[in-house]
């Protein structure tokens, strides 16, 4: 089964979305839902109005879309889900710099992304082993 990774971003007035790996996939949206249901109306597209030896690889026979978030569009999305002083426990990394991350005051370096990705799935594979 083949993957497309598809890139969200936040910008200033939307989320927009391209393939990593797929030429010519691109979405946007005013949230990140609308970007996903996007991307899959622009693949349904690509099969409707292009001829099949036109189209990707990765979508002619069976695919899984991947989505992969920018730091400040996974804050954005999250931020309603979990507070920013819930993010400093899970990440160790300080509100304020995650408000900076947020508000794109600041871009985190690759080590400080890793801090956020390592805490999240820890949090994540923590939650996953609980039953109520």
């Amino acid at each position: 089964m083949e993957k497309i990774i598809m890139v969200i971003e936040k910008s200033k007035d939307f989320f927009d979305a391209y393939s990593e790996n797929c030429d010519g996939i691109y979405a946007a949206g005013d949230s990140i839902e609308a970007v996903k249901a996007d991307t899959v109306e622009a693949i349904r597209l690509i099969k409707k109005n292009l001829p099949e030896e036109r189209w990707p690889q990765q979508i002619k026979g069976e695919y899984e879309i991947v989505w992969k978030l920018d730091v400040q569009s996974f804050l954005q999305y999250y931020h309603g889900f979990m507070s920013l002083a819930g993010m400093e426990k899970m990440t160790g990394i300080n509100q304020k710099q995650l408000s900076n991350y947020l508000n794109r005051r600041a871009i985190p370096r690759r080590k400080q992304t890793n801090r956020m990705i390592d805490g999240i799935h820890r949090f994540a594979s923590e939650l996953m082993s609980i039953t109520l």
